[in-house]
């Protein structure tokens, strides 16, 4: 059997396997809203080009598929994947689960019909391991997610802590100083977003202690978990909040401070590589190239 069969073959099996998925979706008697979300908590329009354009696929193709992933631990993953990206009001695990199924079948179909018509000469592991990179693709997002979270929070973090200081030193509570807070900060503030989250879960009957022990994990960083543990700590102990939110933005600040010097060490030596490559190698040919063609001259 040569390569184009093959791969004929192969291509005609994912057909296969997509039809029947697309069919088995199709007789199934409940809709995709209802499998997924609740009647009153319909998600919300996601920033990410990628969830809008994935989301209807997915729920046509393999939504059926991804609510019988029933592995407890995965779920878990996901779902912590899903809440530290920020992205829980966009997307859920189900759906998570579907992109992937999509991608990881979509990109070796579309391949093996491409190396088929145009004969690429792919190997049969190339077009597999487009599979992987379909599947790893929405964890790929996350992580690029709460990347771009995690600066926002750092940068905002310092600032944040110092008004809660002064508006709890003015005489508002700590409840009240985060609402102050949020009201007065941007929209696009991650952190006063998860802020507003907190006051939420606190007005739905939930313990200050609950609500922001949720915000750490929602975050999921060492600065938001230290944050925090003092918060908490300070209120089992009785000491003023307004003096260890005090003490709490300067460490922050310090740390941030670390951070930079760091950041422009690693800077400094990172520029030292275009230098040997591009510079050095331009001074030594506007050093010693006369030189070189005046030895060259006297030769001939």
């Amino acid at each position: 059997m040569g390569s184009a069969e093959l791969f004929l073959i192969l291509g005609l099996v994912m057909i296969a396997f997509t039809v029947y998925n697309i069919v088995s979706i199709m007789l199934e008697n409940s809709s995709s809203n209802e499998l997924v979300w609740d009647e009153d908590d319909a998600p919300k329009k996601s920033k990410s080009g990628f969830i809008e354009i994935s989301r209807p696929l997915a729920h046509f193709f393999a939504l059926g598929l991804a609510a019988k992933v029933k592995a407890p631990d995965y779920r878990k993953n996901v779902k912590h994947k899903i809440d530290t990206a920020g992205l829980s009001r966009e997307i859920n695990v189900d759906e998570f689960i579907a992109i992937q199924i999509f991608w990881g079948v979509f990109y070796p179909i579309v391949m093996s019909i491409m190396n088929f018509t145009f004969e690429l000469g792919f190997s049969p592991v190339f077009i597999f391991g487009l599979a992987g990179v379909g599947v790893y693709f929405p964890h790929l997002h996350a992580q690029t997610s709460k990347q771009l979270r995690y600066q926002s929070v750092i940068l905002d973090l310092p600032f944040f802590i110092d008004l809660l200081a002064l508006a709890t030193e003015a005489g508002l509570d700590f409840i009240g100083a985060i609402q102050k807070v949020v009201d007065k900060a941007k929209e696009e503030s991650v952190l006063a977003e998860e802020l507003g989250i907190v006051l939420r879960d606190i007005k739905l009957g939930r313990s200050r202690e609950e609500a922001l022990r949720d915000l750490a994990k929602r975050l999921d960083m060492n600065e938001i978990t230290s944050f925090v543990s003092v918060v908490i700590d300070s209120d089992q102990s009785g000491i003023g909040i307004g003096t260890v939110l005090k003490q709490q933005s300067e460490q922050m600040r310090l740390t941030r401070f670390s951070r930079a010097e760091k950041a422009g060490a690693k800077a400094s030596q990172m520029m030292l590589i275009p230098m040997m490559m591009f510079i050095m190698p331009a001074v030594f040919i506007m050093v010693f190239g006369p030189v070189i063609l005046q030895f060259m001259g006297q030769g001939n």
